[in-house]
């Protein structure tokens, strides 16, 4: 009988007892059987017994006696993934009313319980599936371009509807997960070259002035440095994943929501803690989650400390967008959702303006002390003629441009702020049409015109980012839509590819400007391609970055090495960088890189299988790889053997956990980690301990 046909057997006689099912039996509940098993519950082994095939398979006869076999039946459910699990109701998360989830109530809350292993929010495209290899005498055209080979093993994956093991981690293992970790890799970038780090630049009250890049898990990595770090952080910037359910961002871009939002959960939660009094965290999302990350962040920082939602054009409706314009409406923007830590000051941020405001249409004559419509001004420097109504005045025309420009200072509309015993003065008939100077509380000097104030261009006029270089233009002030960034065109900023995520310099500039200076941190633990870092570099302001994606050595480290080599796209131009700085690179100490050496070094499949058992026992396995099968099947298959050994180590290699594994501070010294003297001495140094 084949696997397949047994485990609908098996699934046929569990049916019958409701009490492992949810309402719909749609989802099966592992723990609870395996809870009844232990306690030899007798409906369940009398289903099991009564069937012939059950019985013959998870039953042994002695003499007239049968005895359960425990084990072999909750290695069968687990090894086979006989039905769509999921964990006990206490460890579940997701949208709860307190009591009962979502799909069996329609009252609903955020609910965010500790669940399972909290890491398993790093994940890579892999996580939520089971691989597993099968050998295939004969593949279709189809799969031999999907990388699979005829006559060999082919790893195969199935998905998984929980991505969460079966257990709860106890508060001691969490706190032991969070630990700070070892520190390994250590590099200084500069414009000589790659160096070695001989110190770790600190301020008179120990704050650590570096620029920091670190590979590893963010989760972990932000908990090992909010020590050195805590409320020191001006700015958090991040660009999550947004759960938009396709692959092509290196991040596990396909969460479900309550996954995705405790995965977010306990970042958002530690990095907060490293923000300053006065700091601030832009979110940058979209519609997938942007509703969900709202109410969290409400959670989090408190509704009272939400600022705004910003939306920003992110693309334009063409090509293949429009494709299903029939049967929806296209997406077009991002959000940025804006909260602050407590008191918080923002510098206005300013874009030009696309057409000339009538309402500015008097000329003041300063020599004189006069008034002059300003259309007559614009007659006599033959701007345009005297016909041309001014709502047709162009600032895209350069000649009334340029002009505007030079005489801001002279050109005014009035408004009707201002004191009101000057408002008095100024309605006097002897004063009709006659400019009244006078001087404000804060010493500015204004002018008031027939009772209202005078409001002169010039007060419009900002100096902007505009294309590659700075600009005086005619501005509006800057709120909550952001239509004037470019998209399109951020695809090689930074001398660095990236075709999924990347956000243009421009972006960044406008965040960072607008609530830090110089000298303040910056905090992305999303990295990417490091436009945040790059930005942040050549604005003078120090940063710290987080990526846990092997391209980070490919892209953001080569993007920030062309910073510091003075490259000149994104705003280089604009704010004239010419190089210079330097930054620090390290790596959180995996344990599983031992592993992975022991297994590269083996020189033949005798060798890997005495290996086995010291990776079972020493070394934590990834969970989706069916180990047990591997172990107990296919490397003692034919097939297997005839492989080339290049072969049989990438397939043990499978099994290793490469994602979350770091070595604790605590344990650098144990020579079984291999961690070297100089590493340990720079993970102290980094740590304040030396």
């Amino acid at each position: 009988m084949s696997n397949k046909k047994f485990k609908e057997i098996v699934e046929e006689v569990l049916r019958a007892d409701d009490r492992l099912w949810n309402k719909e039996k749609t989802e099966f509940n592992i723990p609870l059987l395996f809870n009844f098993i232990d306690k030899m519950d007798e409906t369940i082994i009398g289903l099991l017994f009564n069937r012939e095939e059950t019985r013959n398979k998870f039953f042994l006869k002695i003499n007239d006696a049968y005895i359960f076999k425990t084990k072999e039946f909750k290695f069968f459910i687990e090894e086979h993934k006989v039905f769509n699990s999921y964990t006990s109701y206490p460890n579940r998360i997701g949208l709860s009313d307190g009591k009962e989830f979502i799909m069996d109530r329609g009252d609903v809350v955020i609910n965010f319980p500790f669940k399972d292993c909290i890491l398993e929010g790093s994940q890579t495209t892999e996580e939520g599936i089971d691989t597993y290899y099968e050998y295939d005498e004969k593949v279709t055209k189809t799969q031999e371009k999907q990388g699979w080979k005829a006559g060999s093993y082919n790893e195969k994956q199935d998905k998984r509807k929980e991505i969460f093991f079966n257990e709860i981690l106890a508060q001691d293992e969490i706190d032991r997960l969070l630990d700070e970790k070892a520190f390994v890799n250590w590099k200084r970038y500069t414009k000589s070259g790659v160096e070695e780090v001989k110190e770790i630049k600190r301020d008179e009250n120990g704050l650590i002035r570096e620029n920091i890049v670190i590979k590893g898990n963010n989760l972990l990595a932000l908990n090992s440095i909010k020590s050195q770090f805590n409320e020191s952080v001006k700015l958090i910037y991040i660009d999550v994943p947004f759960n938009t359910g396709n692959d092509s961002f290196a991040y596990n871009d396909k969460f479900n929501h309550s996954t995705w939002l405790t995965f977010m959960k306990n970042r958002l939660e530690v990095s907060k803690d490293m923000l300053r009094s006065d700091g601030v965290i832009f979110v940058h999302c979209d519609d997938n989650e942007q509703a969900y990350l709202k109410v969290l962040l409400d959670e989090i920082y408190g509704r009272e400390n939400f600022v705004n939602s910003i939306a920003v054009l992110s693309s334009t409706p063409s090509g293949l967008k429009t494709a299903h314009r029939n049967k929806t409406i296209i997406k077009t923007k991002d959000y940025i959702l804006v909260y602050k830590k407590g008191n918080v000051e923002f510098k206005p941020q300013y874009t030009p303006v696309d057409e000339w405001d009538t309402h500015f249409n008097y000329y003041f004559d300063k020599e004189n002390n006069k008034v002059i419509p300003l259309k007559d001004i614009i007659v006599e420097n033959k701007i345009y003629p005297p016909e041309m109504p001014a709502k047709d005045y162009s600032i895209k025309d350069k000649k009334f441009l340029d002009f505007v420009l030079q005489n801001s200072g002279n050109i005014f509309q009035t408004g009707k702020s201002m004191p009101e015993d000057i408002r008095e003065i100024s309605l006097k008939p002897e004063n009709k049409d006659i400019p009244i100077k006078y001087i404000t509380s804060s010493g500015e000097v204004q002018y008031a015109y027939n009772g209202r104030r005078m409001s002169f261009l010039s007060n419009s006029i900002k100096e902007i980012l505009i294309g590659n270089k700075m600009e005086k233009m005619i501005c509006k002030l800057v709120c909550d839509f952001w239509d004037d960034i470019d998209f399109n065109n951020s695809q090689n900023e930074g001398g660095v590819s990236f075709p999924a995520g990347k956000k243009p310099e421009k972006l960044l500039y406008r965040i960072i400007d607008m609530v830090t200076d110089e000298g303040d941190i910056i905090l992305d633990f999303f990295a990417g391609s490091g436009t945040t870092l790059a930005v942040a570099h050549k604005m003078n302001r120090q940063y710290i970055g987080i990526e846990q994606m092997d391209y980070i050595n490919d892209i953001t480290i080569k993007r920030l090495t062309n910073v510091i080599n003075g490259e000149n796209r994104g705003i280089s131009k604009a704010i004239n960088w010419q190089g210079g700085g330097d930054f620090i690179y390290f790596e959180l100490a995996k344990w599983n890189e031992k592993a992975k050496e022991e297994i590269m070094n083996c020189n033949s499949l005798e060798e890997l299988k005495k290996l086995f058992t010291t990776l079972c026992d020493k070394y934590y396995l990834d969970y989706n790889v069916r180990v047990n099968e591997f172990k107990n099947k296919i490397i003692e298959e034919e097939e297997f053997k005839k492989l080339p050994l290049e072969e049989q180590k990438r397939m043990f290699l499978t099994m290793l956990d490469l994602n979350q594994l770091y070595v604790q501070k605590t344990e650098m010294e144990d020579k079984k980690f291999g961690i070297s003297e100089e590493n340990q001495r720079l993970t102290r140094m980094f740590y304040g301990e030396e």
